[in-house]
């Protein structure tokens, strides 16, 4: 009889890198989340985090997380669809919603439960979800809830986005989806091309702002507004466990779209609501954000400092534009090797294995918050180089 357990059982890989000592993952955090972090007792340079505007640490958001708890308490014990609204869901909502330049806006207590609410309620059985093949894991299992079927094309690549649609019936409901910026690699998604042939096609489009809010377009409103087609756009989702400095995530689209998802959308309807004290400080990262657009240029600013930096320094640097840097590491094991030396050498970063990546195209990926200074990059970067000569991947 076979035990379904038997994969569990079967599965070493995390046990074979921890033998190796090399194993990458739940390194304890003792301090806030800042330039500056201990971590498992040791100060580490933070080139990990996607805490861009390096809001985690700002006292209005730390003080309306407190007040928060104070007037509502710990939590609301309930889906939004009962007794889960608060008054500052829907205030964070009416915000959101104007600051990205949609009719209406409806939160979810994470930005990876968002995408499972947006794309399950608004595409069924006999639509096509379009996907760049880097779309994140979210968007994809979004997709599997929706019973949609799933077309991919190679990333970025806009004949083969084309050459999917082409295969589309034209009467069938169709959406193309695509991450605004991408994570692992700090690339933008060719919206232009991607708007023109969704018109060509008659397709829908939802971007995933979950890395461009706060760092991409004006005053940091997300990737469309980066190339001016804010309007032409349809759907907006992202996330606050980023930028803004808390835990959930949004959609934003027009009425009658935010009206169906609210309705229809079970992982919406039958998931707790967002606790009181991450939409508080949600909500004030976001008015950080409206009353200071320079962030978005200081954590662009640095982020070109620092690609700069470590080409200077002989590494090879993977072409982004958002304050995301991917750095190649080839295999899996020389990857692991890299980070785990960083890591004692006192930078923290991230590693980047399949299925994200190719076997043999494993990248080390750092992330860059507005708050870091020009001072900490150096030293990252002087040790970077120095482990990078050490395992024989810096250009000389």
């Amino acid at each position: 009889m076979a035990d379904i357990f038997k994969k569990c059982f079967d599965y070493t890989q995390a046990d074979e890198f921890k033998a190796k000592g090399l194993y990458p993952y739940f390194h304890t955090l003792e301090s806030k989340q800042a330039p500056e972090v201990v971590m498992e007792g040791k100060r580490r340079i933070m080139l990990g985090s996607n805490n861009y505007l390096g809001l985690t640490t700002h006292p209005d958001v730390i003080k309306a997380g407190k007040d928060a708890f104070d007037k509502y308490g710990s939590g609301c014990s309930g889906s939004r669809f009962l007794n889960g609204t608060l008054d500052e869901h829907i205030i964070l909502e009416k915000e959101i919603a104007e600051f990205v330049g949609k009719e209406q806006a409806l939160c979810f207590s994470t930005g990876y439960g968002s995408n499972l609410a947006i794309l399950s309620s608004i595409a069924g059985r006999h639509d096509y979800i379009i996907c760049d093949k880097e779309d994140h894991a979210s968007i994809y299992a979004g997709v599997q809830l929706s019973y949609a079927q799933l077309k991919r094309y190679n990333h970025n690549d806009m004949e083969d986005l084309e050459k999917v649609l082409k295969l589309i019936p034209s009467d069938a409901g169709k959406i193309i989806v695509v991450d605004g910026v991408f994570s692992m690699g700090g690339d933008y998604a060719n919206l232009p091309e991607i708007v023109r042939l969704a018109k060509k096609y008659d397709a829908r489009t939802m971007v995933d702002d979950a890395h461009a809010l706060g760092v991409a377009g004006s005053e940091g409103r997300g990737s469309a507004w980066k190339y001016g087609l804010q309007n032409d756009v349809d759907i907006f989702m992202g996330t606050f466990s980023k930028s803004l400095a808390s835990l959930g995530g949004y959609v934003a689209a027009s009425e009658r779209v935010i009206n169906f998802i609210k309705h229809n959308s079970r992982p919406f309807i039958f998931t707790a609501s967002s606790t009181p004290a991450a939409t508080a400080c949600a909500l004030a990262a976001l008015r950080i954000l409206k009353a200071h657009p320079e962030l978005v240029k200081r954590v662009n600013d640095l982020g070109d400092y620092c690609r700069k930096a470590l080409i200077d320094r002989g590494l090879t640097v993977k072409e982004s534009e958002a304050p995301i840097i991917p750095l190649p590491s080839k295999d899996a094991v020389t990857t692991a090797q890299i980070n785990k030396m960083l890591y004692d050498e006192g930078v923290f970063v991230n590693c980047v294995f399949p299925p994200a990546v190719d076997p043999n195209d494993c990248l080390i990926r750092i992330s860059l918050m507005a708050t870091i200074t020009e001072a900490l990059i150096d030293e990252a970067a002087d040790k970077i180089q120095k482990v990078f000569d050490q395992v024989g991947l810096l250009n000389k």
